[in-house]
């Protein structure tokens, strides 16, 4: 096969992928914002948290041209999914794979704006195993794309060389971040089901401060019916460890305190009044 005949297969395989991906995608606008979406469920729509205004309605606007209202199903920032509810089972859902593209790998970004199916080529610049993101959500697959994304086609779908969705595609902080199907699955259904993840909670307001040997989080307030006041913290107490590791700051801690923590025993150590103390805390559920 001749080059020029190589690179009309490709030109062509790839805009039969796109094409057969663009039913099932969605544009959604909430208040002064643009995205895109897909269709995950018949009535539902995943898209990316991030890029949906905290206020306001919230339309799509689909393939055939139809504009429908949605309301918002769920929500989890930490994964940066959405889940939007809307009337109507007749549209085309996305068909989802599970596997994680190789180093390398050509894909493509498959987004949706007023409508409209849009697209564009992207080569796989970091494919690794899970990850936890800043704001303490598991991630099953750490997948980089080698392009900036434009607002717009933020929580599009991601697609492989044989046309298969791997993902959906976000904003990350220089170039674009795919949250694996794996992911979107996972945490849709858990916002399907209750409309939003469980994250843990203390009960306390705190803010870092510098020890003499190394660092910790002094409590500025208690909530009175939470984890912290139960297990005997108090205003101006000075947490130095959890489970006898070292304060290691709040990003770190908040990345503790995801799912799973909730109902778990941590023993913390901490300062009162220059004096250490132990106590046992029982995590609790963040309220909504």
């Amino acid at each position: 096969m001749s080059n020029l005949s190589a690179l009309s297969a490709l030109s062509s395989a790839l805009s039969t992928t796109v094409a057969a991906a663009a039913p099932s995608l969605v544009s959604v606008h909430s208040h002064r914002s643009r995205a895109s979406g897909f269709v995950w469920k018949p009535g539902l729509v995943v898209t990316a948290d991030e890029a949906l205004a905290d206020e306001g309605d919230v339309s799509l606007v689909f393939a055939d041209g139809t504009t429908r209202p949605a309301a918002i199903a769920g929500r989890d920032h930490t994964t940066d999914i959405a889940l939007l509810r809307y009337d109507g089972k007749e549209t085309q859902a996305a068909p989802l794979a599970s596997d994680i593209p190789p180093l390398g790998a050509l894909t493509v970004i498959a987004a949706a704006d007023q409508g409209t199916a849009v697209a564009a080529l992207a080569l796989v610049s970091k494919s690794a195993g899970p990850w936890r993101s800043l704001r303490g959500g598991d991630i099953e697959a750490r997948i980089e794309l080698d392009t900036r994304l434009r607002h717009s086609s933020e929580g599009g779908l991601v697609l492989d060389a044989n046309g298969r969705a791997i993902g959906m595609a976000v904003r990350g902080p220089r170039r674009t971040l795919v949250i694996p199907t794996a992911t979107v699955t996972r945490v849709s259904g858990k916002l399907e089901t209750h409309g939003r993840i469980a994250r843990g909670y203390l009960g306390a307001g705190l803010q870092p401060v510098r020890l003499d040997e190394g660092f910790g989080a002094m409590v500025m307030s208690v909530d009175k019916t939470g984890p912290a006041a139960a297990a005997g913290l108090r205003q101006g107490d000075v947490i130095t460890a959890l489970n006898k590791e070292p304060f290691r700051g709040m990003r770190a801690l908040m990345r503790e305190l995801g799912p799973d923590s909730v109902g778990a025993v941590v023993e913390l150590a901490a300062l009162r009044a220059g004096e250490p103390l132990h106590l046992a805390l029982t995590i609790g559920e963040r309220p909504a």
